[in-house]
Protein backbone atom coordinates (compact mmCIF):
# COMPACT_ATOMS: atom_id res chain seq x y z
CA UNK A 1 0.00 0.00 0.00
CA UNK A 2 2.84 2.66 0.82
CA UNK A 3 5.66 3.38 -1.32
CA UNK A 4 9.42 1.91 -0.68
CA UNK A 5 11.38 4.14 1.55
CA UNK A 6 13.98 5.49 -0.46
CA UNK A 7 17.25 7.51 1.39
CA UNK A 8 17.30 9.44 4.47
CA UNK A 9 13.56 10.12 4.78
CA UNK A 10 14.06 12.39 7.67
CA UNK A 11 16.33 15.00 6.73
CA UNK A 12 15.02 18.12 6.76
CA UNK A 13 16.26 21.63 5.57
CA UNK A 14 15.20 25.08 6.45
CA UNK A 15 12.44 26.06 3.27
CA UNK A 16 12.98 29.68 1.96
CA UNK A 17 12.04 32.81 3.98
CA UNK A 18 8.65 33.52 2.86
CA UNK A 19 8.03 37.12 2.09
CA UNK A 20 7.21 39.93 4.99
CA UNK A 21 3.53 40.55 6.09
CA UNK A 22 3.57 44.11 4.20
CA UNK A 23 4.20 42.22 0.85
CA UNK A 24 2.03 39.57 1.63
CA UNK A 25 -0.81 42.33 1.82
CA UNK A 26 0.52 43.62 -1.23
CA UNK A 27 0.17 40.77 -2.89
CA UNK A 28 -3.33 40.40 -1.63
CA UNK A 29 -4.18 43.87 -2.93
CA UNK A 30 -3.06 43.14 -6.45
CA UNK A 31 -5.39 39.90 -6.54
CA UNK A 32 -4.56 36.79 -4.69
CA UNK A 33 -6.67 36.24 -2.07
CA UNK A 34 -6.02 36.58 1.83
CA UNK A 35 -3.65 34.78 3.77
CA UNK A 36 -5.70 31.60 5.14
CA UNK A 37 -5.86 30.83 8.64
CA UNK A 38 -3.91 27.57 8.02
CA UNK A 39 -2.50 25.64 5.23
CA UNK A 40 -1.90 23.94 3.12
CA UNK A 41 0.19 27.35 2.62
CA UNK A 42 1.11 28.76 -0.66
CA UNK A 43 4.79 29.66 -0.50
CA UNK A 44 3.97 33.29 -0.19
CA UNK A 45 2.11 33.19 3.18
CA UNK A 46 3.61 30.50 4.41
CA UNK A 47 5.33 31.02 8.39
CA UNK A 48 8.90 31.57 9.00
CA UNK A 49 10.87 29.43 11.58
CA UNK A 50 9.68 26.00 10.60
CA UNK A 51 12.07 22.92 9.15
CA UNK A 52 10.56 21.30 5.85
CA UNK A 53 11.77 18.77 3.80
CA UNK A 54 11.99 20.29 0.21
CA UNK A 55 10.85 18.82 -2.22
CA UNK A 56 10.53 21.33 -4.88
CA UNK A 57 7.10 22.34 -5.45
CA UNK A 58 5.81 20.64 -2.17
CA UNK A 59 7.25 21.24 1.54
CA UNK A 60 6.73 18.91 4.10
CA UNK A 61 6.64 19.76 7.88
CA UNK A 62 8.89 18.22 9.72
CA UNK A 63 7.11 16.80 12.80
CA UNK A 64 8.25 14.02 15.03
CA UNK A 65 7.43 10.35 14.83
CA UNK A 66 6.19 11.02 11.34
CA UNK A 67 7.92 8.99 8.71
CA UNK A 68 8.21 9.94 5.25
CA UNK A 69 8.32 7.19 2.73
CA UNK A 70 9.60 8.66 -1.06
CA UNK A 71 9.33 7.26 -4.07
CA UNK A 72 11.63 9.19 -6.56
CA UNK A 73 12.71 7.94 -10.52
CA UNK A 74 16.62 7.38 -11.49
CA UNK A 75 16.70 11.40 -12.38
CA UNK A 76 15.63 12.14 -8.92
CA UNK A 77 12.20 13.36 -9.73
CA UNK A 78 9.97 11.89 -6.76
CA UNK A 79 7.31 10.10 -8.38
CA UNK A 80 4.94 9.09 -4.20
CA UNK A 81 5.07 10.93 -1.18
CA UNK A 82 3.25 8.66 1.97
CA UNK A 83 3.56 9.94 5.50
CA UNK A 84 3.22 7.02 8.13
CA UNK A 85 2.53 7.59 11.74
CA UNK A 86 1.35 4.16 13.51
CA UNK A 87 -2.26 2.71 11.90
CA UNK A 88 -2.50 5.70 9.82
CA UNK A 89 -0.91 6.73 6.47
CA UNK A 90 -1.12 9.80 4.10
CA UNK A 91 -0.47 10.20 0.61
CA UNK A 92 0.18 13.40 -1.17
CA UNK A 93 0.14 15.19 -4.44
CA UNK A 94 -0.19 18.34 -6.13
CA UNK A 95 -1.49 19.65 -9.19
CA UNK A 96 -1.52 22.79 -11.33
CA UNK A 97 -4.80 24.25 -10.71
CA UNK A 98 -6.64 28.05 -12.84
CA UNK A 99 -5.65 31.00 -11.47
CA UNK A 100 -9.21 31.86 -11.19
CA UNK A 101 -11.44 28.84 -9.65
CA UNK A 102 -10.65 25.54 -8.05
CA UNK A 103 -10.81 21.96 -9.44
CA UNK A 104 -11.22 20.14 -6.41
CA UNK A 105 -14.80 19.68 -6.69
CA UNK A 106 -14.29 18.32 -10.64
CA UNK A 107 -11.97 16.07 -9.26
CA UNK A 108 -13.98 14.51 -6.12
CA UNK A 109 -16.51 13.79 -8.66
CA UNK A 110 -14.18 11.77 -10.98
CA UNK A 111 -13.21 9.91 -8.31
CA UNK A 112 -16.81 8.62 -7.07
CA UNK A 113 -17.38 8.10 -10.62
CA UNK A 114 -14.55 5.32 -10.62
CA UNK A 115 -15.33 4.30 -7.25
CA UNK A 116 -18.74 3.80 -8.32
CA UNK A 117 -17.84 2.17 -11.35
CA UNK A 118 -15.74 -0.56 -9.06
CA UNK A 119 -18.55 -1.54 -6.90
CA UNK A 120 -18.08 1.59 -4.53
CA UNK A 121 -20.39 3.52 -2.81
CA UNK A 122 -18.38 6.27 -1.86
CA UNK A 123 -19.77 9.44 0.59
CA UNK A 124 -19.65 12.75 0.81
CA UNK A 125 -18.80 14.49 4.04
CA UNK A 126 -17.88 17.82 5.24
CA UNK A 127 -14.43 18.17 6.72
CA UNK A 128 -12.17 20.94 7.86
CA UNK A 129 -11.26 21.94 4.14
CA UNK A 130 -14.56 21.51 2.84
CA UNK A 131 -16.26 18.25 1.08
CA UNK A 132 -14.46 15.10 1.53
CA UNK A 133 -15.20 11.87 0.15
CA UNK A 134 -14.61 8.77 2.07
CA UNK A 135 -15.37 4.72 0.83
CA UNK A 136 -14.19 1.46 2.01
CA UNK A 137 -12.63 -0.12 -0.81
CA UNK A 138 -11.15 -3.67 -1.57
CA UNK A 139 -7.53 -4.03 -1.49
CA UNK A 140 -5.08 -7.64 -1.22
CA UNK A 141 -5.33 -7.43 2.54
CA UNK A 142 -8.96 -6.69 2.80
CA UNK A 143 -11.50 -4.39 2.94
CA UNK A 144 -9.94 -0.85 3.69
CA UNK A 145 -11.23 2.60 4.58
CA UNK A 146 -10.03 5.48 2.43
CA UNK A 147 -10.83 9.36 2.64
CA UNK A 148 -9.76 11.64 -0.19
CA UNK A 149 -9.28 15.41 1.23
CA UNK A 150 -9.06 18.30 -1.14
CA UNK A 151 -8.05 21.81 -1.12
CA UNK A 152 -7.59 24.13 -3.38
CA UNK A 153 -4.87 27.16 -3.69
CA UNK A 154 -3.87 29.87 -6.29
CA UNK A 155 -2.95 27.91 -9.16
CA UNK A 156 -2.84 24.76 -7.22
CA UNK A 157 -4.63 22.17 -5.77
CA UNK A 158 -3.44 19.18 -2.77
CA UNK A 159 -4.84 16.01 -2.94
CA UNK A 160 -4.65 13.97 0.42
CA UNK A 161 -5.70 10.55 0.76
CA UNK A 162 -6.07 9.08 4.10
CA UNK A 163 -5.89 5.50 4.92
CA UNK A 164 -6.14 3.35 7.88
CA UNK A 165 -7.48 4.37 11.23
CA UNK A 166 -7.55 8.34 10.05
CA UNK A 167 -9.60 7.68 6.91
CA UNK A 168 -12.21 5.56 9.02
CA UNK A 169 -12.21 8.56 12.19
CA UNK A 170 -11.49 11.55 11.24
CA UNK A 171 -10.53 12.39 14.89
CA UNK A 172 -7.58 9.96 14.75
CA UNK A 173 -5.06 12.14 12.36
CA UNK A 174 -2.98 13.27 14.83
CA UNK A 175 0.40 14.29 13.56
CA UNK A 176 -0.73 13.56 9.87
CA UNK A 177 -3.28 16.17 10.36
CA UNK A 178 -0.84 18.48 11.20
CA UNK A 179 1.73 17.51 8.55
CA UNK A 180 -1.39 18.41 6.27
CA UNK A 181 -2.10 22.07 7.41
CA UNK A 182 1.16 22.79 7.92
CA UNK A 183 2.06 21.91 3.74
CA UNK A 184 3.48 24.94 1.57
CA UNK A 185 3.10 24.74 -1.72
CA UNK A 186 5.87 26.25 -4.40
CA UNK A 187 4.09 27.02 -7.61
CA UNK A 188 6.16 28.07 -10.56
CA UNK A 189 5.99 30.60 -12.91
CA UNK A 190 5.72 28.30 -15.88
CA UNK A 191 1.87 27.76 -18.11
CA UNK A 192 1.06 24.13 -17.03
CA UNK A 193 -2.12 21.94 -17.89
CA UNK A 194 -4.64 21.97 -15.82
CA UNK A 195 -3.99 18.86 -13.14
CA UNK A 196 -0.68 17.80 -14.08
CA UNK A 197 1.68 17.13 -11.49
CA UNK A 198 4.12 19.66 -9.78
CA UNK A 199 7.70 18.89 -10.59
CA UNK A 200 9.26 17.45 -6.99
CA UNK A 201 12.44 16.40 -6.36
CA UNK A 202 14.85 14.87 -3.95
CA UNK A 203 16.92 17.35 -1.99
CA UNK A 204 20.46 16.93 -3.73
CA UNK A 205 21.57 15.04 -0.49
CA UNK A 206 18.97 12.44 -0.99
CA UNK A 207 19.38 12.35 -4.01
CA UNK A 208 23.12 11.41 -3.68
CA UNK A 209 22.80 9.17 -0.84
CA UNK A 210 19.90 7.00 -3.08
CA UNK A 211 22.52 6.99 -5.76
CA UNK A 212 25.23 5.66 -3.63
CA UNK A 213 22.88 3.39 -2.18
CA UNK A 214 21.87 1.58 -5.49
CA UNK A 215 25.97 1.89 -7.06
CA UNK A 216 26.19 -0.24 -3.66
CA UNK A 217 23.97 -2.72 -4.14
CA UNK A 218 25.13 -3.10 -7.96
CA UNK A 219 28.62 -3.54 -6.73
CA UNK A 220 27.31 -5.82 -4.12
CA UNK A 221 25.79 -8.35 -7.28
CA UNK A 222 28.62 -8.04 -9.21
CA UNK A 223 30.42 -9.47 -6.76
CA UNK A 224 28.49 -12.53 -5.85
Amino acid sequence: MFSRKRGAAKHVRSADAPPSRALADSLASDGFPPAPEFGPWDVRYAPEGVQRLDLGSLQIPAIEGVEVRVQANPDGGVEQVVLVDGESALQLGVFAAPKTEGIWGEVREEIAGAMAADGVSPREVDGRYGVELIARVNTPEGPADVRFVGVDGPRWMVRALYQGAAASDPGREGVLGEVLSGLVVVRDNEPRPVREPLPMRLPKEMAEQGQAAAQQGANGNQLQ
